[in-house]
């Protein structure tokens, strides 16, 4: 099917059994992490633990999608990128009304919890992201990988970093504020993603017509 309509771009497509062997490993430890952070974040009462969880989530279906696609058409690989960064538009803005609404109603989340998982979830993402780094050059649908371990890291060191705000002032705008940079990040990272994958979808357009 790498044949098919523009399926000769220049960047790498992921068609590589070592790609492949690392976006299986990468799903099972996102997926894994997605529940445990999620739990923990309710039971802290942390809308960055939140945030950092659908980020795993993000990234699994992800990761999913990316396997999925492998070895398909430039067309329908853009148009899969570009569906993944549309999601995760709609991912960092539910993280930022789900903190407007922490700010309204809720309360200080738990600082220790908040701490423990971070750094459980900073290790997994570390694998993560030495498993994929030399992947981070290819087409729209394998920089998204790429982008997406990148931002599940980041989010760690910032949920560790709000962690510490929390126990230090007692309040819970540290926590808020992580929640509202990492749903910032999500949104950069989407509109790079989808204008990857436009342009790359232009690019098919250009050779069938």
């Amino acid at each position: 099917m790498a044949g098919s309509c523009c399926g000769h771009d220049a960047k790498f497509d992921g068609v590589s059994d070592e790609f492949k062997k690392a976006l299986w490993m990468v799903i099972a430890i996102n997926g894994i992490m997605f529940v445990v952070e999620m739990t923990a974040g309710a039971f802290a009462g942390s809308k960055a633990l939140q945030a950092d969880a659908l980020d795993f989530l993000g990234d699994t279906v992800t990761y999913a999608i990316s396997l999925y696609v492998i070895g398909m058409s430039l067309r329908v690989r853009a148009t899969a990128a570009l569906v993944k960064g549309l999601s995760l538009g709609a991912m960092g803005l539910w993280v930022l009304g789900s903190t407007a609404y922490q700010v309204l109603v809720l309360g200080v989340p738990s600082a220790t919890v908040m701490g423990a998982v971070g750094f459980l979830a900073l290790a997994a993402n570390l694998a993560s992201v030495l498993l994929l780094m030399r992947f981070k050059d290819g087409d729209a649908n394998v920089r998204s990988v790429w982008l997406c371990s990148r931002n599940d890291a980041i989010g760690n060191v910032a949920v560790v970093v709000a962690a510490a705000g929390v126990f230090l002032t007692g309040t819970a705008w540290p926590d808020l504020v992580v929640a509202a940079l990492m749903a910032g990040l999500f949104l950069w990272s989407a509109v790079q993603i989808v204008r990857q994958a436009a342009t790359e979808m232009q690019q098919c357009s250009g050779v069938t017509q």
